[in-house]
């Protein structure tokens, strides 16, 4: 690597690790954490500091709406919203729960993979592949809106990251990858044909690309079509060091040629691949993709896109080797207007009869594990009996959990823990294969503060406490405090100092400093639970005033 190069990965790490720019340090409070608008024109990446992966996008009119992988947390299939590709919100979702009753339980890592979204003759439709039960749609007229309960479309094993296109003579196609973790088989895409709603598959398929030698573990496919070129954009390579592939042909079937068009070359933007190509009105041309940040999550970021001789250049191509790399800041897209700064939604005041869309369970809901009507303007935590299978909280569906939304923020809640019965216990965790919590717990003596870590959790593993002090009082606030341990890592070490307090000013750090790791496919969650004890009936609950997450300085 050059001199110049070396000192560009170096800016380009701080500033994606954790610095900010002066204009997105002023700001509103409800402005988040992380700001991709610099405020004067120009955006940095990522676009979304948070666990969006597996990004599809679409635009229709001058709205952009996004999903992402949700795996098996609910509600699943996110879809957020945009007026200009950086500046995005949460809208709701289109997977309420998955509809197999063994979801009542955590199935971490199952269910959701890479879906697409795509807008056809006035309905928005996702489709996306369960790799145990085969390829799943749902479609809306009103993407914020309900979305049609999720249709099995094809019984099947292994079919992944599946992406619809419809021809301009109304015919419609399918392209999908295959999990090799299910059937043995990967690196190879195939299409299908459908019948014109959609909604059926009608034959086994055509393998029209073989990556093996040249893209291997290619995945993740999106069909489009341009000049009268079929294309498939597929990442390969693997998540972390592999690259953008685009495939281009003159028939739907093949065959295709290949092009990598999009590396991590000289900058320290692991993996940039698999996300969308999507346009604006003005004519221009963008590529949303994903970054694995390990325990952040897979974090979204926005790469200008041009065409040379009906080839995709995306990013900029700083090593002039003819594929490009991904840049850390760029003019914002021509959307012909200016548009207020938003971000994905982080704090909750719970004042209205519904929790904020930024919140998932780790299962299906269930109506009994919290009330937001119980008491006007606070959650009501209701403590959850083990279920036979507990070994640590890996096994426990009702934890209420939400992304990680910055290198460095401090998550805050306030408890009143009055109404715990004797063996229940609460708190506020950072959650993933490993996890962490400071929590309150009741025994016959009284309330009792302690945080407790548990390593390698989907091994059965028991947690362990490494610090508790003797509570009183009705209210208790609880805080992790969540930052890098360095802004220059590629691979980050996440540090997590939890501290509590009695009012709500001078805060005491309890326990050892913990370093958060990363779920199964996604990033490590923040949030709150409510446990119950080995009672035949769970008597007590636990209310919560509101959560905050606020930025913090490296």
């Amino acid at each position: 690597m050059t001199f110049r190069a070396h000192i560009r990965t170096l800016l380009l790490a701080f500033l994606i690790l954790g610095g900010l720019t002066a204009s997105a340090q002023v700001r509103s409070p409800e402005a988040g954490v992380w700001v991709s608008d610099n405020g004067n024109g120009s955006y940095k990446n990522p676009i979304i500091y948070a666990d969006y992966s597996d990004p599809d996008v679409i635009r229709v009119g001058d709205d952009y709406y996004m999903t992402s992988s949700s795996f098996s947390h609910f509600p699943g299939l996110p879809i957020l919203h945009s007026k200009d590709l950086v500046n995005w919100k949460i809208i709701g979702h289109a997977a309420p729960e998955f509809p197999f009753d063994e979801f009542s339980e955590p199935q971490h890592g199952k269910a959701i993979w890479a879906p697409s979204i795509r807008y056809h003759d006035g309905e928005f439709f996702i489709y996306f592949g369960d790799p145990d039960r085969g390829v799943f749609m749902t479609k809306t007229k009103n993407p914020a809106g309900s979305w049609e309960p999720l249709r099995l479309i094809r019984k099947v094993a292994g079919w992944i990251d599946p992406c619809p296109f419809w021809d301009d003579d109304g015919n419609a196609y399918l392209v999908h990858a295959w999990a090799n973790s299910r059937v043995g088989v990967k690196s190879i895409l195939a299409v299908n044909r459908m019948n014109k709603e959609g909604t059926e598959i009608l034959d086994d398929g055509i393998v029209v690309f073989v990556g093996h030698f040249n893209h291997p573990t290619i995945e993740g496919p999106k069909f489009y079509k341009r000049n009268g070129y079929y294309y498939i954009f597929a990442p390969a390579g693997g998540v972390k060091p592999g690259w953008q592939t685009v495939l281009r042909s003159k028939s739907v079937f093949g065959p295709y040629e290949d092009k990598k068009v999009l590396e991590q070359g000289s900058t320290s933007i692991n993996g940039p691949h698999q996300g969308a190509w999507v346009d604006t009105k003005s004519g221009e041309d963008w590529f949303v993709h994903f970054q694995d940040r390990y325990a952040y999550g897979r974090i979204v970021h926005l790469q200008p896109m041009r065409w040379e001789n009906d080839w995709p250049v995306i990013g900029v191509d700083y090593d002039k080797n003819g594929i490009g790399e991904p840049v850390l800041s760029y003019k914002k897209p021509n959307v012909g207007k200016t548009y207020p700064v938003e971000v994905p939604q982080t704090s909750d005041e719970f004042d209205i009869s519904s929790l904020g869309l930024q919140w998932q369970w780790e299962a299906n809901y269930e109506s009994d594990w919290i009330s937001l009507d119980a008491r006007k303007g606070w959650l009501r935590l209701y403590s959850q009996l083990p279920s036979p299978k507990y070994k640590n909280l890996w096994n426990v569906p009702s934890l209420m959990l939400q992304k990680m939304p910055a290198p460095a923020f401090s998550a805050t809640a306030r408890f009143e823990p009055a109404q715990q019965s004797v063996g229940e216990k609460s708190g506020l965790v950072v959650f993933g294969l490993d996890y962490s919590y400071i929590g309150i717990g009741k025994s016959k003596a009284g309330y009792t503060i302690s945080h407790n870590v548990c390593t390698k959790t989907d091994k059965g593993t028991q947690e362990e406490t490494t610090a508790s002090v003797d509570a009183s009082g009705s209210e208790i606030y609880l805080r992790v405090e969540v930052r890098p341990e360095s802004t220059w890592e590629i691979i980050p070490k996440v540090l997590c100092s939890f501290s509590y307090s009695i009012d709500g000013k001078t805060f005491r750090h309890l326990g050892k400093t913990f370093t958060a790791r990363e779920g199964l496919w996604v990033g490590a969650k923040v949030g709150v639970f409510a446990s119950g004890s080995d009672a035949t009936e769970k008597s007590g609950y636990t209310d919560v005033d509101w959560f905050r997450i606020e930025r913090l300085e490296n």
